[in-house]
């Protein structure tokens, strides 16, 4: 199966090692195992508060497997607290100090909903509701987005947990085009519009939870993909990572050991009848909530 995603605008690994990872040594530790086991992609985030342990594993295992900061393909995104465009350049070159590197191959949008600005991350009022920014729009932010590109450390910027129905109007205003949108996506949620969408307009699709987060009852244990599995001899995450490939979009997977990262590797093409299968599942479940606030409900704690 082809492996690298390439539009007018990026070349971009489609299989992703997203470092959302409470523990900073176990961050460190799984970041160097996806290394050496193959990723060459690696999506983090300013919410994730492990940018410089992503950093540490990154620049030893580069020596370590002798591998060159261009083989290798870096995204970091902009939190809802730092949406203001003054905001926008401190905080990247935050982000890349950080990560101690020198440039960045795709900065993201992390959510399309800015909150007061400031250092906390979750601003809340006294009734614990999160205090949002409504004087900002999303053009705003990303204007100050667009001068990152021109100033040349940032090769491309995009968008993460937003609609269709944000991304249109963002998309028709843009002068830099947004080059990859990330969103949730596997069979119990498919976004089917946007995914086309996004092939029609030369968009990288990034999938997040292609596995549903390993939540139970989740796509792991539907009998559709379980039946898959044992027919062509795969696990049910290989034929769910094998299924999103061959529908067109890239993934993040977060395997924590070395057997789970090989595991992710170990993917081939799905006969036509098991992947037609897959898109004819009827159920329906987003697993990340973070679409409609802006706020992650959880920190996943799956591959």
């Amino acid at each position: 199966m082809n492996m690298k995603s390439e539009t007018n605008t990026i070349q971009m690994p489609l299989l992703g090692f997203g470092t959302l990872i409470p523990d900073p040594a176990a961050t460190i530790t799984a970041t160097r195992n996806a290394l050496k086991a193959g990723f060459r992609h690696f999506d983090c985030a300013e919410r994730y508060r492990n940018e410089s342990e992503v950093g540490e594993a990154l620049r030893a295992g580069l020596i370590s497997e002798n591998i060159s900061r261009d083989e290798i393909f870096v995204t970091t995104k902009l939190w809802n607290s730092n949406h203001r465009p003054e905001r926008v350049k401190p905080a990247f070159e935050a982000s890349l100090g950080r990560l101690g590197l020198d440039y960045l191959d795709l900065y993201l949008i992390h959510t399309p909903f800015a909150f007061q600005a400031g250092e906390e991350q979750d601003p809340r009022d006294q009734n614990g509701n999160v205090i949002y920014d409504r004087q900002l729009t999303l053009l705003d932010t990303w204007r100050a987005m667009e001068q990152l590109v021109d100033q040349g450390k940032c090769r491309a910027i995009g968008l993460s947990d937003i609609s269709l129905e944000q991304l249109l109007p963002l998309y028709e205003a843009a002068r830099i085009k947004p080059a990859v949108v990330q969103v949730e996506s596997h069979p119990y949620l498919p976004e089917t519009r946007l995914l086309e969408f996004c092939k029609a307009h030369d968009i990288v699709f990034l999938a997040f939870a292609p596995l549903g987060h390993g939540i139970k009852p989740g796509p792991l244990g539907d009998p559709v993909i379980l039946k898959i599995a044992a027919e062509i001899g795969k696990t049910a995450a290989q034929v769910l990572l094998a299924w999103a490939i061959q529908r067109g979009t890239a993934l993040l997977t977060t395997p924590k050991t070395p057997e789970r990262a090989r595991e992710n590797f170990d993917i081939s093409a799905l006969p036509k009848e098991a992947f037609e299968e897959i898109n004819r599942i009827q159920t329906r479940q987003r697993f990340n909530e973070v679409v409609k606030t802006g706020v992650p409900g959880f920190i996943a704690k799956g591959n």
